[in-house]
């Protein structure tokens, strides 16, 4: 089995002008145009909108679409990449799964997506299965910097966030393997830690995830915006 990341297609750069709708972007291109884009992600990305900044994005040929293109990549202060598309942080992660990156989530025999799980009826991200163990492992995108190096989560106030972490409680309470892993896409990012002082609900529960047994994992993202790639490198170190 193959994971969800479509084949590679060169993406195209322009100049951000704003986002808006918390979907749409407007971007500038080389000729002085301007296009209205498809932008993904629901969060705040705090210090990931800088009007006048580079950004690519990429192009669908689905014909069906209103907004064909989508963003990509933004500017980040001090000159870093940030992968803001959320949508690829599963895809990337069973890409690195599969290829041996993610050392800690080696040996499983199956990889599920998107099952049902826990009293709050949740779907975790990936369910890994072999003979005497399950795996529940939730996916996190990281794209916020603050500090030089620091990456924090969540940008915003995220209910949905610590629902995950505790039905993951539930789960290594339950004696079953749990893990939150974050996807890292930004190129100047050499830790994570809890964003605190956005969101001290998620902070004081993620601190309880890791005392009741629930692994915390990152791992960062090497990106080359003139191939369209981004790609799961490294492990990063957890700070709670």
């Amino acid at each position: 089995m193959s994971s969800d990341l479509p084949p590679t297609k060169l993406w195209q750069s322009g100049v951000l002008l704003r986002r808006y709708k918390r979907f749409l972007a407007d971007v500038q291109l080389a000729d002085g145009s301007e296009i209205t884009i498809h932008c993904p992600n629901t969060g705040s990305m705090k210090n990931c909108l800088l009007p006048g900044s580079a950004c690519w994005f990429s192009e669908s040929d689905n014909p069906k679409r209103k907004y064909p293109h989508t963003w990509e990549l933004a500017s980040t202060p001090g000159g870093h990449w940030a992968g803001i598309n959320t949508g690829r942080a599963n895809a990337l992660v069973e890409e690195a799964i599969r290829n041996g990156v993610i050392q800690e989530l080696q040996g499983y025999d199956r990889l599920l997506r998107e099952q049902r799980y826990g009293s709050e009826k949740s779907r975790v991200d990936f369910l890994l299965e072999r003979a005497d163990e399950q795996c529940f492992v939730e996916v996190k995108s990281v794209t916020l910097m603050e500090e030089a190096g620091q990456g924090l989560f969540p940008d915003a106030v995220s209910s949905r966030g610590a629902r995950h972490l505790r039905e993951l409680i539930a789960m290594a309470q339950n004696v079953h393997r749990a893990v939150l892993l974050f996807c890292v896409q930004h190129t100047g990012i050499h830790w994570v830690e809890p964003a605190d002082a956005i969101d001290p609900l998620y902070g004081q529960t993620l601190r309880m995830a890791a005392e009741a047994g629930v692994e915390l994992l990152a791992y960062g993202a090497s990106i080359v915006p003139e191939q369209g790639q981004i790609t799961l490198t490294n492990a990063l170190p957890v700070s709670i």
